[in-house]
């Protein structure tokens, strides 16, 4: 077989989501049977472990994604985009005649809250056998985003095998979700993701504890607006946000999941790497998209020192 040039510095492997988002700025959320007229409409990229693995390469991480789009317009966008923000493909599985994901943002100007319409699209799932980390040898970490649990699971059983770090950006309790958390080293959560498990109103700390029992060595929930709070075998760790004219907050945790990932690759503690990837969020936040304003590492480096008290 020959051999696949570059692979072999990919640090970086991402499964899971690619998106073309089409974000629409509004002065407040209308309610229903109503009309109102947006002032402006922006067509992106998105999608958990996309932007992600966007943000690592703009902090100059070499990255792979693997995913299944469509051969359509928001398939070609999806491709186009990782392309040149220097994302490998050479996994990306695209399959013709479907419809690759999708979806509509409102956001509330002032704000910068966002409301999403999203569609999954008609592509097939990614299947476990078309899962080959092999193909990266000098590969470090995995990070999954959950939708695709069954890939995903093979995924993070062949990063185990070869002494990877197992990251999981949890938003949403799936179908195949609790299997795939005994494989996790770090899981980076929703403040929402664990209600199934301890209710509405657990308070965090309790919440850490109970998601650390599935596996994984550290956890972080993002709480938006509130900062985000860690655990790990030293204790708990609380991270505030950096405040910033907020023009929209879309993707700012899955930039939050790569500038964290960037951390790990640093050997840094979960402090440093809860403040880097706060602080990353934030910047992201500054512009409409969830990829627009992803910071490289020396936008990133003087904002830190520039807001040394947070």
């Amino acid at each position: 077989m020959k051999k696949e040039m570059g692979l072999e510095k990919v640090q970086v492997v991402g499964l899971g989501q690619a998106s073309v988002d089409c974000l629409g700025p509004l002065d407040f959320y209308p309610p229903e049977d109503t009309k109102l007229e947006l002032s402006d409409l922006q067509i992106r990229c998105g999608g958990p472990a996309s932007t992600a693995l966007v943000t690592l390469s703009r902090l100059g991480v070499s990255t792979a994604f693997i995913g299944a789009i469509s051969d359509d317009p928001f398939g070609r966008k999806i491709m186009d985009n990782l392309k040149k923000e220097a994302v490998n493909l050479t996994s990306l599985k695209i399959r013709p005649g479907y419809v690759s994901q999708f979806a509509f943002i409102t956001i509330t100007k002032g704000s910068g809250r966002r409301t999403i319409f999203w569609h999954r699209g008609t592509v097939p799932n990614l299947k476990r056998e078309e899962v080959d980390l092999h193909r990266f040898p000098g590969a470090r970490v995995l990070h999954i985003d959950g939708l695709m649990a069954d890939a995903a699971i093979e995924a993070a059983r062949q990063a185990r095998a070869l002494k990877m770090t197992v990251v999981m950006d949890a938003g949403t309790m799936r179908e195949g979700t609790m299997e795939l958390l005994g494989f996790v080293d770090i899981l980076i959560a929703s403040e929402t993701f664990a209600t199934p498990l301890v209710g509405p109103d657990a308070p965090h700390k309790n919440t850490l504890f109970a998601l650390r029992k599935f596996g994984p060595t550290e956890v972080v929930i993002t709480l938006g607006a509130k900062g985000s709070i860690g655990l790990n075998d030293q204790g708990v760790v609380f991270q505030d946000v950096f405040l910033v004219n907020a023009q929209d907050t879309t993707g700012a945790g899955d930039v939050y999941h790569g500038a964290y990932i960037h951390g790990l690759l640093q050997d840094w503690d979960m402090a440093r790497s809860m403040r880097f990837a706060s602080a990353a969020a934030a910047l992201k936040c500054t512009q409409i998209g969830a990829q627009t304003a992803i910071p490289d590492l020396d936008t990133l480096n003087d904002f830190l020192k520039s807001h040394s008290d947070i």
